[in-house]
């Protein structure tokens, strides 16, 4: 019997994570970085339920702080979602996405001029940032970011049809909700790119699927992309890298984002858009490439398998130093832990 709970020997160091980010310096080891994680993965790792208690468990921040360490983390990654009112969910019977619309409540001017946006200073809860700086162990520090990026928040609060019908009829409305999002997303990375212990922020913004954006690159540039500068420049101007999440295919605006908006480095790779192999060659003298192993493979393949093809990543990614081991989304449900620990263990035995 495997044991899912097993510690990967590391002594953190969070400087070589920084390295990578910067390319600069040859780092003394290959970090590794996830963008998130499920509760089913985290459960199975830890042998802990939050289900109930969340995060008031007294005992969950230790155990999140932990449940990365154990695994060899230089960084602890924190994302604390934003206190934006929702009405309850909108979900007729026999529905088909029980996600897009569900929640969607400004749909006109009115219900713009009636939402509730959250003041500046109570956007998210910031204090979480503080208590997980007081569990870190000597070596480890944070890269924080505010849970759910622009781009998803506008569609939560519009829905996907909503947004997409309104930038036809009323694309003026689209833009104060953009704007009014960009201030409230912006003054809380300003904030967080200020603590001590955050050595690098991040956003996780969703923009695409398989072939192409959601919206239009120009709408992105029109309407996101200028919130991204903003958040970059947050963390610039504290002298610390920028990290962007974010799923599908974004080749018509890679430019736009790493030489656009800034970003230093960029997480959310897929096999069958943009392997990670591949963007490091195009673009990552310019930008850093961070995790990219498939999911699906590491959930179905054999021990030997995983390994040769952690091997070949490290491979083909870290021949310079400047990349991090990770999946290519994030730690889920199905994704077998004993899985996971292979790669990471692997990742240790390759690279250091």
């Amino acid at each position: 019997m495997t044991d899912v709970r097993r510690r990967i020997p590391h002594k953190p160091d969070y400087t070589q994570f920084l390295k990578v980010l910067r390319r600069q310096g040859t780092p003394g080891h290959l970090p590794v970085y996830e963008h998130g994680y499920s509760m089913g993965f985290f459960r199975e790792r830890t042998g802990h339920d939050f289900r109930q208690g969340g995060l008031a468990d007294p005992a969950f921040w230790p155990t999140y702080v932990d449940f990365w360490v154990g695994m060899g983390f230089d960084v602890v990654p924190l994302e604390v979602g934003p206190n934006c009112w929702l009405p309850p969910a909108n979900v007729h019977e026999g529905s088909l996405s029980r996600e897009s619309e569900a929640h969607a409540c400004i749909r006109s001017r009115e219900e713009f001029d009636k939402y509730p946006w959250p003041a500046e200073d109570r956007f998210i809860d910031f204090h979480h940032f503080d208590t997980v700086a007081r569990l870190l162990p000597d070596g480890v520090k944070i890269v924080g970011g505010v849970g759910g990026g622009p781009y998803e928040w506008a569609t939560v609060l519009m829905g996907v049809v909503g947004l997409s019908l309104m930038l036809f009829d009323d694309p003026e409305l689209v833009t104060m909700v953009f704007d009014r999002i960009g201030a409230l997303w912006t003054s809380a990375h300003v904030r967080i790119a200020a603590m001590e212990d955050v050595v690098a922020t991040r956003q996780g913004d969703d923009l695409g699927f398989k072939t192409a954006t959601f919206l239009k690159p120009a709408d992105l540039r029109r309407l996101v992309f200028p919130i991204y500068t903003e958040i970059v420049a947050a963390a610039h101007a504290q002298g610390k890298p920028f990290i962007l999440h974010s799923c599908g295919n974004l080749n018509e605006v890679y430019d736009d984002i790493i030489d656009g908006c800034g970003i230093d480095a960029k997480h959310s790779f897929e096999e069958t858009i943009l392997p990670v192999e591949d963007f490091k060659a195009k673009y990552g003298a310019r930008c850093t490439p961070l995790g990219g192993l498939d999911v699906d493979f590491i959930c179905r393949r054999t021990p030997e398998e995983i390994r040769a093809y952690t091997r070949s990543k490290i491979e083909q990614c870290f021949a310079d130093g400047y990349w991090a081991l990770g999946t290519g989304n994030s730690l889920t449900d199905y994704m077998p832990v004993e899985n996971y620990l292979t790669v990471l263990e692997e990742g240790r035995r390759t690279a250091g």
